[in-house]
């Protein structure tokens, strides 16, 4: 079938060009051309519409420019459907917007969206505040430094890296968020292609999103990505990066092996790309099985932007990590932070710096691992008692969520099961929020417990339970009629 064959020029005042790119639009937008179908060679295409072969490469650069083709190097373009952010996405993020004003006591909030609840020693950070505005007076609202407060950087540098990086490579940022916005702005232009790991984290898929680039997804395995398929895209692409969240990734909870990242390291020397490592959660590991060994730590060619929140650690609601920059890209990641905001909080990275170098940090790590053990340990009781026969998972062994698929015979939409639990004042995060086609992630779920305690779990876990055999027993009777 020759779907171009009812092509027609229109408009004599619209250019050739935009006129054909909006008809290829409107034949992805209707599935006509499939996602990553081959377009027609340009002196193919140029020939049966009757244009020249500039008129063509216009269209696709076209095309490219609005997030709806992608080219791969000496192959040619491919359809690229253009995202569209679903009703459903609004719908959940509505409703935490909202529970977030509300009374929490009634609500069991598995998201982790919510902070009712801050186990950090609110007197310990009235003590560092006083401590910094008595030392430094006026000082402490001055920052000196655009790329972040002196002293923290070399403080952050010797605690947790031993003097083994340069200061000037380390950003202070506010948060993981804006660290992985600032990487992709100094590093990625429209239309450059990266790899994300399948399913992955949603507010990095915005963040690529917004940057128009080609997002290559990589299934992930009990240790990592699938090996084999990342490098197939690498073969065939030219990727300049890959994002990943090295320990307890969002959602699947999964850690990387130590033998993956170094295979991973390889390839970026070999294939010519940069890793952007999301390191959010690591403190948190609950089993010596695991240990602590991040990409940057394997790092001998300068290939990873490492990126660290301390937000869920130190303080909901104080956005603060850091960024270490490749020396090749450290006054591009720069000058990217100076155009994304002029300065960090310079009171909150001075009150940070004083918690580390004293060693109040250690102290409070250690209590919040004491804690989130219990819940963890709670949670994966229950999972194991009551849900044997209802759920599967991948035991995380840290950080502070599960990610559970449904058995077989359990079927359920798990955004119909989100909207179902929440008249019932129980969150939970759909898989289908970690997924680029919307298709995907519909027998999953994560429950988080960092901000439910143990009274909480129990509560809410049996009602999920309740809501899942009865969905069930309502789809047998169903079938028995």
């Amino acid at each position: 079938m020759d779907i171009y064959k009812d092509f027609e020029f229109k408009d004599e005042e619209i250019p050739k060009y935009v006129q054909i790119a909006n008809f290829i639009k409107l034949l992805i937008d209707k599935r006509k051309i499939k996602e990553g179908d081959k377009l027609p060679a340009i002196r193919q295409l140029s020939k049966k519409l009757g244009v020249n072969n500039v008129t063509i490469v216009s269209a696709y650069n076209k095309l490219k420019a609005e997030g709806y083709a992608y080219q791969k190097v000496g192959s040619g373009s491919y359809a690229k459907r253009k995202e569209v952010v679903s009703n459903f996405r609004r719908e959940y993020s509505n409703t935490l917007k909202k529970i977030s004003t509300e009374d929490l006591t009634n609500i069991v909030d598995f998201t982790g969206e919510t902070s009712k609840e801050v186990l950090f020693p609110i007197d310990d950070l009235k003590y560092i505040i006083n401590e910094v505005l008595e030392r430094d007076g006026a000082n402490a609202l001055l920052s000196d430094n655009r790329n972040g407060y002196t002293n923290l950087i070399d403080t952050i540098n010797k605690a947790f890296w031993d003097y083994k990086l340069n200061n000037e490579d380390i950003l202070i940022v506010s948060g993981a968020q804006q660290g992985i916005d600032i990487a992709s702005k100094g590093i990625l232009n429209i239309n450059d292609n990266i790899i994300v790991e399948k399913p992955t984290y949603v507010g990095a898929l915005s963040v690529f999103k917004w940057r128009k680039v080609n997002v290559f997804e990589v299934p992930i395995e009990n240790d990592g990505i699938n090996l084999n398929k990342f490098e197939k895209i690498l073969q065939k692409n030219e990727i300049r990066c890959f994002y990943t969240m090295s320990y307890f990734q969002n959602p699947t909870g999964i850690s990387y092996s130590i033998e993956k990242k170094k295979r991973i390291l390889d390839l970026a020397e070999i294939y010519d790309f940069y890793i952007i490592e999301d390191d959010y959660l690591s403190e948190l590991i609950y089993e010596n099985s695991l240990e602590y060994v991040p990409f940057k730590w394997l790092d001998k060619n300068d290939r990873v932007i490492y990126i660290k929140s301390f937000s869920k650690i130190f303080l909901p609601g104080i956005r603060l990590g850091y960024l270490v920059a490749p020396y090749i890209f450290r006054e591009t990641l720069q000058n990217s932070k100076h155009n994304t905001d002029i300065t960090t909080s310079s009171l909150m990275q001075r009150a940070l710096e004083l918690y580390i170098s004293d060693n109040k940090w250690r102290e409070n790590i250690k209590n919040l691992n004491c804690e989130y053990i219990k819940r963890y340990a709670y949670m994966k009781e229950i999972l194991e008692k009551e849900f044997k026969d209802i759920l599967t998972y991948k035991d995380p062994k840290g950080g502070l969520s599960f990610y559970l698929t449904l058995r077989e015979g359990f079927i359920i939409n798990t955004k119909e099961l989100f909207i179902r639990l929440k008249q019932k004042n129980v969150y939970i995060t759909p898989g289908a929020m970690f997924f680029t086609a919307k298709d995907d992630g519909q027998d999953s779920f994560r429950i988080g417990f960092y901000q439910t305690d143990i009274e909480k779990i129990e509560k809410g876990m049996k009602i999920i339970k309740e809501e899942l055999l009865s969905t069930k027993l309502r789809n047998d009777q169903k079938l028995n009629i």
